[in-house]
C-alpha cells in the first residue's frame, strides 16, 4: 500500500471513530458520554449490543481491504477465542443455530469409527425446554432426540434421567445448552458420557463466560486436569470456563449474546484436533481441502490424491467427502468480534452485578415468584449462594434473570409480561418453552412418530412454558435502568 493509501486510510478511519461517537451514543450505556435514560419513555432491551468507536473502525478497516470472505481477522479471531477458552480450535460459523449444526454434522462424518459415528436412526439424549435449534440439527442429520426433563430451579436438564433415557447400541451423544448462562450439571453429565463412551456437545451459545469447578478428586476420576486460561488453581478444584468440557461446544454471536458480530457463531473444538478437520469439511461445502480461503496446496499434495472413484491426481480442492454447506460468517464480521472479545471479561462481570442486583431488588416477593439458582446452588442470601454437598460449583455469566410467578401469586407470567412491555421494558419467555409443544413437533409426532423419543411426562419444561420469563442482564443496563425495572414489577406486585 502507498504512503497516499496509508494516509487516506488512516484518514477515513479518524472520521470513522468521530461519526460513531456521534452517532452510536446509545450503544455505550454506562458511560458518561451515553443517552440519558427517561423511565417510561426510553426502552429497557432484554439485551442489545455493547459497542464504542474500536468495533466500527475495525469493521469499517477491514472492509477498506475488501476481503470480505472469511480471511485474516477470521483467523485471527477464532485463535483469540480459543486461546480465550483454552481449547485447540475454533471455528466461525455464520450463526450459533449454524454452529449447533456442525456440532452435530462433524459427529456423522464416514472418518470416525463405527461405533462413535452418528449414523440416521441414533440416538442424542437433550432436553426438553430451549431453544429450538439445539435440537433441530439433531433431526436433520437423520438422528433421534430423546427428551428429558428440565428442573424449573435452574433450567437445566433433570440429569437423574439420563440412565432411563440411554438406550445401548443406539444412543451416541448428549447435546444440551446451558441455560441462560447457567450451566448444568457437567459432574454428572460428563460421568455419565465417560461410563458409556458418548460424546458431550455443549451448547454454549448463552453462556459465554461462565464457569464449572469441580473437586480435584473427582475431576481426575473424569480424566480432567487442566484449568482453562486466566482461571487461577486454587489447589482443591479444577475450574474451566462451559464450552470446554466436553468433546465440542457451540457460540453464539448474534446482538443478545456475550459478544457479537451482528450475526455469527463459533464452534469449538476442545481436545481433539481430527474434529476439527470434520467440521471445517462440513462448513465449507463438505470439501475434503483443508487449506484456508485464499491459500492453496497446504497439504504439499494438492495434485496426488486419491480419494473415491476420482482420477488419482484431480484436484483436492475439489474432492468432498461430505455433503455439505457454506456458513462461514464474513471477515468484516470477523474484525467486530476481535474489539468485543477484548471487552468480554467486563461484559462478564457487568452480567453477573446485574443479575444480583435484579435478585436482591425482588427479594422481598419470594411469595410471588420462585427464583433461579445456578446449578448445585441450594439457597440465596444477599451475602451469597449455599451448596450443596457434591463440592461443585457453577459461577454463572447470566444471559437473563429468570423467575417464575407462583400460582397463587394473583397474576400470571404472562400477566406481568405484558404489563412490563406496556412501560417499554423487555421481557422473554424461556425460548419455546417445552418444545414438545410447539406447533412444530405436534405435527412431527403426527407425521414421523418415531422420528423422536420421550422419556415421560414433561412437568418441568411444562412449568417453565406455564410459569417462567426473564430480564435482561446484559452489560447495556445502567443502575437507572435497572431501579426503573425493579420499581415498575414492584408497584406491579403490590397492586396485584
Amino acid at each position: 500500500m502507498s504512503n497516499t493509501a496509508q494516509e487516506l486510510k488512516a484518514e477515513i478511519l479518524r472520521l470513522t471513530r468521530d461519526y460513531s461517537a456521534l452517532v452510536h451514543r446509545a450503544n455505550r450505556a454506562g458511560t458518561e458520554n451515553s443517552v440519558p435514560f427517561e423511565p417510561g419513555k426510553t426502552t429497557v432491551p432484554y439485551a442489545g449490543r455493547v459497542f464504542d468507536q474500536d468495533e466500527v473502525e475495525a469493521a469499517v478497516g477491514a472492509t477498506l481491504d475488501f476481503w470480505l470472505t472469511l480471511g485474516p481477522e477470521g483467523e485471527a479471531f477464532e485463535r483469540e477465542l480459543a486461546g480465550f477458552l483454552g481449547v485447540k480450535h475454533s471455528l466461525l460459523v455464520n450463526s450459533g443455530s449454524s454452529a449447533n449444526l456442525i456440532a452435530i454434522a462433524a459427529l456423522t462424518t464416514h472418518k470416525l469409527p463405527a461405533n462413535r459415528r452418528v449414523q440416521p436412526g441414533d440416538e442424542v439424549i437433550t432436553v426438553a425446554a430451549g431453544f429450538p435449534t439445539t435440537v433441530a440439527p439433531i433431526l436433520q442429520v437423520g438422528a433421534v432426540p430423546v427428551f428429558i426433563d428440565n428442573d424449573p430451579a435452574t433450567g437445566n436438564a433433570r440429569v437423574e434421567q439420563l440412565e432411563a433415557a440411554f438406550s445401548p447400541g443406539k444412543t451416541k451423544a448428549v447435546m444440551m445448552a446451558h441455560a441462560l448462562g447457567n450451566p448444568f450439571d457437567l459432574s454428572s453429565v460428563l460421568e455419565f458420557c465417560r461410563r458409556h463412551d458418548l460424546w458431550l456437545i455443549e451448547d454454549n451459545c448463552d453462556a459465554l463466560g461462565c464457569t464449572y469447578s469441580m473437586p480435584i478428586a473427582r475431576a481426575n476420576a473424569l480424566g480432567i486436569i487442566e484449568n482453562s486460561p486466566g482461571i487461577p488453581a486454587n489447589g482443591t478444584h479444577v475450574t474451566r470456563y462451559t464450552g470446554t468440557w466436553g468433546d465440542i461446544s457451540t457460540q453464539s454471536f448474534y446482538p443478545p449474546h456475550h459478544l457479537t458480530m451482528g450475526e455469527g457463531g463459533a464452534v469449538n473444538l476442545v481436545s481433539r484436533p481430527p474434529l476439527k478437520t470434520y467440521a471445517a469439511s462440513f462448513r465449507d461445502w463438505g470439501r475434503d481441502c483443508w487449506c484456508a480461503s485464499g491459500k492453496d496446496d497446504t497439504c504439499g499434495k494438492r495434485f496426488n490424491w486419491k480419494l473415491g472413484e476420482l482420477p488419482r491426481g484431480y484436484d483436492h480442492k475439489y474432492i468432498y467427502s461430505h455433503l455439505g454447506y457454506n456458513l462461514k460468517p464474513l471477515d468484516p464480521q470477523a474484525a467486530i468480534g476481535r474489539q468485543q472479545l477484548k471487552k468480554l471479561p467486563a461484559f462478564i462481570e457487568a452480567r453477573k452485578r446485574n443479575w444480583e442486583v435484579l435478585r436482591e431488588g425482588l427479594a422481598e416477593f419470594a411469595d410471588k415468584f420462585d427464583f433461579t439458582l445456578p446449578t448445585h446452588a441450594t439457597g440465596w442470601t444477599p451475602e451469597g449462594f449455599t451448596w450443596d454437598a457434591t463440592g461443585c460449583r457453577t459461577e454463572c455469566s447470566w444471559f437473563g434473570f429468570m423467575l417464575r410467578v407462583k400460582p397463587g401469586a394473583g397474576f400470571t407470567h404472562t400477566d406481568l409480561a405484558r404489563h412490563l412491555e406496556s412501560k417499554k421494558i423487555g421481557n422473554r419467555m424461556f425460548f419455546g418453552g417445552n418444545l414438545l409443544r410447539q406447533p412444530v413437533f405436534v405435527q412431527l409426532r403426527k407425521d414421523r412418530p418415531s422420528s423422536f423419543r420421550v422419556l415421560g411426562a414433561m412437568p418441568g419444561a411444562d412449568e417453565i412454558m406455564e410459569r417462567a420469563l426473564f430480564l435482561g442482564t446484559y452489560p447495556g443496563l445502567t443502575t437507572t435502568m435497572l431501579e426503573y425495572e425493579l420499581q415498575v414489577i414492584r408497584d406491579f406486585v403490590r397492586q396485584a
